[in-house]
């Protein structure tokens, strides 16, 4: 498991109740996202923050390469939006390829998305689909990804996610925060809470987990990380994923158990209803790991008055916050594209995810003189230094096996989310994570091998 991205071991862990998806339809027929009318409005530069020429015009030449003409790149966009109708992910693929393909497109070919409706339970079925037609996949996550790996891997079928749960770390994948596969993904986020923000809450730690298998392997993970860090998870329950109607008894047990630390792994709508909960009874434990799917104006809004009482943190994958959009260019750009070209759609931490993994797919496949599925991933794992432009710290992508070394933390104020004073020293990071390596087994990530393929089948 990594850094999950958009609260995915959130989403996990309410069945994906909070998971991120991409709008549209799932079938062959579905509308090409890039053709917005803005789309055709000339962009005033192909470049993304720190990362130039991104987009742009050329003379590509006919290709027998599936899913690409010499005038457009088909890509499969993953989606559990029929089962959340969240539409973070289709708003970033309507964005980022309006603006590529007014630039040019990919070397004069124009970037075209279709939505892999996955509705939580059909990932096998939109990734078969998206292996009749689909260059590669791009920008999207599902869930229960894992559904779907062996039938990708069979059909040599890339993935450059946006998020990804159980499919994490597996062949033809490349996670641009970077897979850490085998490591404890926040270690610097939970050292800092344990070990120097908070450390008479150590010993004291609660957990409240979703009843799903995907969430309780997840709980395990986060029980032996912070055990690893000298933590001590003393009080543990399980919430039914249909939801709770009184979230008191939970709420009087923390108190009761004098929690001083809790993690929650589910819904932020459940989390909001426990503090409410852990707010009338006056009791609010030292700090409250909310995880990324809570970072956004919603949970503010569902949690009200209790924010004044209850201290909320969350990590979000060394991703710069939107906090901080005043100050990191790139991150203002996302906010100026989504003005220009899906005013009425709002920019969430999941949307820089997204941005981020769409940049990686389009730097490499800008850099092929022939545009092939090979070309396209070999020059993904290359790089060794990927910030997404500037919307993430540096991450090392040739390997899924590094263990992240950067982090940054948000925390809830009365006024919403806001970065939190952790000790940043990369400009909104901190790069001094300690590394933990998982003992317990928790299975490992689908290979090409596996499904019989290998490398070289890959063209």
């Amino acid at each position: 498991m990594r850094r999950l991205l958009i609260g995915a071991v959130t989403a996990a862990a309410v069945v994906l109740a909070g998971c991120s998806g991409h709008s549209g339809s799932g079938d062959d027929n579905a509308k090409d996202a890039s053709a917005s009318p803005a789309a055709g409005a000339a962009a005033k530069s192909a470049d993304f923050g720190t990362l130039k020429n991104v987009c742009g015009p050329g003379t590509a030449k006919s290709s027998e390469v599936q899913g690409v003409t010499d005038k457009s790149v088909r890509l499969g966009v993953l989606s559990d939006i029929g089962f959340t109708k969240n539409s973070e992910f289709p708003d970033a693929a309507k964005v980022f390829t309006a603006w590529c393909n007014a630039a040019g497109g990919i070397n004069g070919r124009k970037l075209a998305p279709v939505t892999r409706d996955t509705r939580l339970m059909q990932v096998r079925e939109q990734v078969l689909a998206a292996c009749k037609s689909d260059f590669a996949l791009v920008g999207g996550g599902a869930g229960l990804d894992g559904l779907g790996v062996a039938d990708r891997l069979k059909c040599l079928l890339p993935d450059l996610p946006a998020q990804s749960t159980q499919a994490v770390g597996s062949d033809l994948q490349v996670l641009a925060t970077g897979a850490g596969v085998g490591y404890f993904p926040y270690a610097g986020y939970y050292s800092w809470l344990l070990k120097e923000k908070y450390p008479d809450s150590a010993r004291k730690v609660g957990m409240i987990v979703g009843d799903s298998p995907v969430s309780k392997t997840f709980g395990a993970q986060y029980r032996e990380g912070i055990g690893g860090l000298g933590g001590k998870v003393s009080y543990s329950d399980l919430y039914p994923v249909a939801g709770v109607s009184d979230w008191t008894p939970y709420a009087q047990a923390i108190k009761n158990k004098g929690v001083k630390g809790l993690v929650f792994l589910g819904d932020l709508a459940s989390l909001a209803k426990l503090e409410q909960a852990l707010t009338n009874l006056g009791y609010a434990p030292d700090w409250i790991d909310a995880n990324s799917n809570a970072y956004g104006p919603a949970f503010v809004q569902l949690a009200g008055p209790a924010l004044a009482k209850q201290h909320n943190y969350a990590e979000l994958s060394a991703t710069a916050p939107l906090e901080s959009a005043s100050v990191n260019p790139a991150t203002q750009q996302v906010v100026d594209l989504f003005k220009k070209y899906a005013p009425d759609a709002a920019v969430t931490y999941p949307v820089l995810r997204a941005f981020s993994a769409w940049l990686l797919f389009a730097v490499s496949a800008r850099d092929c003189a022939t545009l092939t599925r090979k070309c396209v991933y070999d020059n993904a794992v290359k790089q060794t230094e990927w910030t997404g432009g500037g919307l993430q710290a540096p991450t090392d992508l040739s390997r899924n096996d590094i263990p992240p070394q950067c982090y940054s933390i948000v925390a809830t104020t009365a006024d919403g989310w806001k970065a939190a004073d952790f000790g940043a020293d990369q400009g909104p990071y901190r790069c001094d994570a300690p590394t933990y390596k998982y003992r317990g087994d928790y299975g490992k990530p689908l290979t090409l091998k596996a499904v019989g393929k290998s490398m070289a089948d890959v063209t």
